[in-house]
């Protein structure tokens, strides 16, 4: 199964539109919305086949023009099946332009027992222009007592600015015992959790902030808050909980929200579903 997503959003007067899209099954979009006015795109990605397996590769290229505000998130958890020995491989190539910003927020992907998985993102990022993006990632059907004991995960993010790097994260792990196990791996917990924001500058009193709410959370996981090079915020997360960081990455981005770019914040309608 091949599947693949072309997305070009710009601004027209005060409306961000998407000016293009062309869809191969399994992927598709869902008609834009606004929930918070015509000036930020909400867009939900779907994949009608509900997984992937070994040998199937999903492509998305997502384009965002001059000053164009889009947030971009997915009707249902990506599940990454058991293998018969071939990887499944997802890649993500983003440019956004001048004055442009784009919030990616996927619900999580779940990796199942034998799965081998592969994701490449990339994302060419013009002066003037931001991007925030997390990952949320399920190692194992827990609530079914599976672990995540055969296969391989890998996931590889990348952000360019006029041929710079301001960001490489390049992540992988092994299944079995002493990966789970390992106080480097998942330390036996379950679930692992990025966010970063790059584009704009994030102050000191904002991480604070972003540290002082998940003290305000009964929280059971670990986390850890800091500031990059490209004066953003990266946020990671290990625990037992997708909920636990989901809230917790919903918080972060509504602090972002209101402390960088004063919008409203209003949810998109799919994560209240």
């Amino acid at each position: 199964m091949n599947g693949n997503l072309e997305l070009v959003y710009a601004k027209n007067n005060t409306k961000t539109q998407l000016i293009h899209s062309l869809g191969k099954a399994p992927l598709k979009i869902q008609r834009p919305f606004y929930p918070a006015g015509e000036k930020i795109c909400h867009s939900v990605v779907l994949h009608t086949a509900g997984g992937m397996v070994g040998g199937d590769t999903l492509r998305e290229n997502i384009h965002l023009q001059k000053n164009a505000q889009v947030l971009i998130t997915t009707a249902a958890a990506q599940k990454i099946y058991r293998s018969n020995g071939e990887t499944a491989k997802q890649t993500i190539d983003i440019k956004i332009d001048e004055g442009a910003n784009l919030e990616w927020l996927p619900t999580e992907t779940i990796v199942f027992n034998g799965a081998i998985y592969q994701q490449k993102l990339r994302v060419e990022l013009a002066p003037g222009g931001s991007w925030l993006g997390w990952e949320i990632t399920r190692f194992g059907r827990t609530a079914r007592g599976e672990r995540f004991l055969a296969g391989e995960w890998r996931s590889h993010t990348e952000v360019w600015q006029q041929g710079k790097p301001l960001w490489i994260d390049p992540q992988w792990l092994p299944a079995g015992e002493n990966m789970i196990n390992s106080p480097h791996g998942l330390a036996g917990k379950a679930i692992v959790g990025s966010m970063i924001f790059i584009g704009k500058p994030v102050s000191q009193e904002i991480i604070d902030k972003a540290r002082s709410i998940w003290d305000e959370l009964p929280p059971k996981g670990e986390i850890g808050v800091t500031q990059t090079l490209g004066e953003g915020l990266l946020c990671r997360y290990r625990g037992a909980s997708t909920a636990e960081v989901r809230n917790w990455f919903i918080a972060v981005w509504q602090l972002l929200r209101l402390s960088v770019f004063q919008y409203e914040i209003i949810k998109p309608r799919i994560w209240q579903i």
